[in-house]
């Protein structure tokens, strides 16, 4: 069912995606409000004009239609395989306009097929491993007012992605939208971030985990310094998408963010079971195996090239699958210390019950460019695929579809209906709803497809992002720039900015969206009409599930 180029996404992904102020150059370091500056060009860069200080020094930005922009700033600094530390602080004023360094991926891994590319326009940007380092946008900085913060964390598994990959990823319009102030940050990833090497010498005990520490000292550093660019220390909301989301779903427990963020939301990405510090020791011991190497020379491992690195990091995950130890890769683990608890167990939900959630998916998530022959086939022939998986099933599953999505664009929709995200979502609403005293959880689905490319891009993996950060403009490749398309994007944005700002997504711009119990299912379907359902999908997935599900490998 699936052609190669389909199953190197699905891999890919799941291993590791309002008002307009004008302004002049008369502000000073003090007062740098949009309306101090009106009626000028919608450029602005120069030596004074968005200035601000950072524990660590002063930094200068530039204006854009009204919005600061700042880019490359430290977070943070680290040494291979360990936590991060503070930056070092520097003299004068830091420029910081460009994006800095990300971490490094195996690019060529992450090349999709033409029309995917033409769609998604990935941006891969220099790399190195010093890549701890953050970009801000804010519609005014000291000036007193306390906005909320909305912290963005990339897509791309633990493997790839960086804050500027995609260019819906950038938070000008989102900021101007929801007068909030966007951050969003690069971190170590794959054998960089996650490689565990504490069974090879104490020195490194807390390797495993120090992709996500980054994010963690990421967050410290908005909670010391975000004030100075108009935001609210108090009021943080993380938000992430594929990786993003489980990245986003980990911070949820993990002890030392807590406090450090108010509010999250998790987009076609969730936690399952982590690893745990037994497999993941193995991969350590086998990469030093795979190199040659004896405990005594680990420290080798830091000034080796990327390039080797990774490939031998990568051969030590395959044999140490081989070995039956599980499906293993570069992850968060639960180490006991970092993360002391699995999703589920008793008391892990504890730590993060009064963190109000919205979490959802798109109701493709991966469509027919698996098959693009299958794309505009008639509901016969689909019918006549599905048989080859659902059997005496079918006839159940076409019914449960059709009630669960009775406005399906094409029959090729029933065989690209995402029951591979929704399910594990849907069990994670199911647990954080439950938790006595929580917080609520809002649950969606995304369903807006693309109307260009003959239908082939649906509602798919990484569609809604442009929607979140109201980018329809930086992005009309992929959603073809239609006025609905610009229409929803408006409602989206300004909902996620409403929950930032009180943790309740509703506002005038949509029906009420109720939050998510186990029992009412209530799931929030985001078109050019927007709507409330309650467990809309849930005998689709039941059948849905009932049999052995389809490899994406």
């Amino acid at each position: 069912m699936f052609s190669n180029s389909y199953k190197l996404i699905i891999g890919l992904i799941l291993l590791s995606t309002g008002f307009y102020a004008c302004q002049n150059n008369t502000a000073s370091n003090n007062v740098t409000s949009p309306a101090a500056i009106k009626g000028s060009h919608p450029m602005i860069a120069n030596s004074e004009t968005a200035k601000t200080t950072t524990e660590s020094g002063d930094v200068i930005g530039y204006i854009h239609k009204g919005i600061f922009n700042y880019k490359g700033i430290p977070y943070a600094k680290a040494e291979r395989f360990m936590p991060p530390e503070k930056p070092d602080k520097w003299d004068g004023v830091r420029s910081c306009r460009s994006y800095g360094p990300v971490c490094p991926i195996d690019v060529e891994s992450m090349i999709l097929f033409d029309e995917m590319e033409f769609a998604q326009q990935h941006n891969f940007w220099y790399m190195k491993d010093a890549c701890n380092n953050l970009n801000v946008w804010s519609p005014a900085i000291n000036d007193g007012k306390k906005r909320p913060v909305m912290v963005w964390l990339h897509g791309g598994g633990y493997t790839a992605g960086s804050s500027c990959e995609l260019p819906s990823y950038d938070g000008e319009n989102l900021s101007r939208t929801g007068d909030v102030v966007v951050v969003s940050i690069n971190h170590r990833l794959n054998v960089l971030g996650f490689l565990d090497l504490s069974a090879v010498n104490e020195k490194y005990a807390q390797s495993a985990n120090v992709g996500m520490m980054d994010v963690v000292a990421a967050l410290q550093w908005v909670h010391d310094n975000i004030e100075n660019f108009g935001g609210d220390p108090a009021n943080v909301t993380i938000f992430g998408q594929s990786g993003g989301g489980g990245k986003v779903a980990t911070m949820l427990y993990t002890p030392s963010a807590k406090g450090l963020f108010h509010k999250a939301i998790m987009q076609s990405g969730v936690a399952g079971r982590y690893s745990t510090r037994e497999q993941t020791q193995k991969i350590g011991l086998a990469i030093m195996e795979e190199l040659g190497l004896k405990k005594a020379e680990v420290d080798k491992l830091k000034d080796l090239p990327y390039e080797e690195l990774l490939a031998a990091g990568n051969r030590a995950v395959a044999k140490t699958q081989e070995s039956g130890f599980g499906r293993l890769g570069w992850a968060p683990s639960c180490d006991g210390e970092f993360i002391p608890l699995q999703p589920g167990d008793p008391g892990a939900e504890e730590l993060s019950k009064g963190i109000p959630l919205i979490i959802g998916s798109n109701q493709v998530e991966f469509g027919s460019f698996g098959n693009q022959d299958l794309l505009q086939a008639d509901e016969a022939t689909v019918i006549n695929k599905l048989n080859d998986r659902f059997k005496d099933k079918t006839e159940e599953y076409v019914a449960a579809y059709k009630k669960a999505y009775p406005s399906t664009k094409l029959p090729s929709d029933m065989l690209d209906v995402d029951v591979m995200f929704r399910p594990m979502l849907l069990h994670f609403a199911n647990i954080k709803s439950s938790v006595s005293g929580g917080a609520p959880v809002y649950n969606y689905v995304f369903k807006w497809n693309a109307p260009h490319l003959n239908g082939l891009l649906k509602s798919s993996h990484c569609m809604e992002l442009a929607f979140v950060f109201n980018n329809i403009a930086r992005t009309e490749e992929y959603n073809a720039g239609t006025p609905e398309a610009y229409a929803l994007a408006d409602k989206m944005s300004k909902t996620w900015a409403t929950f930032a700002y009180t943790g309740n997504p509703n506002n005038e711009a949509i029906p009420t969206w109720e939050p998510f119990t186990p029992e009412g299912g209530a799931t929030f379907l985001w078109d050019n009409e927007t709507e409330l359902v309650h467990n809309h999908d849930k005998e689709l997935l039941t059948v849905a599930t009932s049999v052995p599900p389809v490899s994406p490998f």
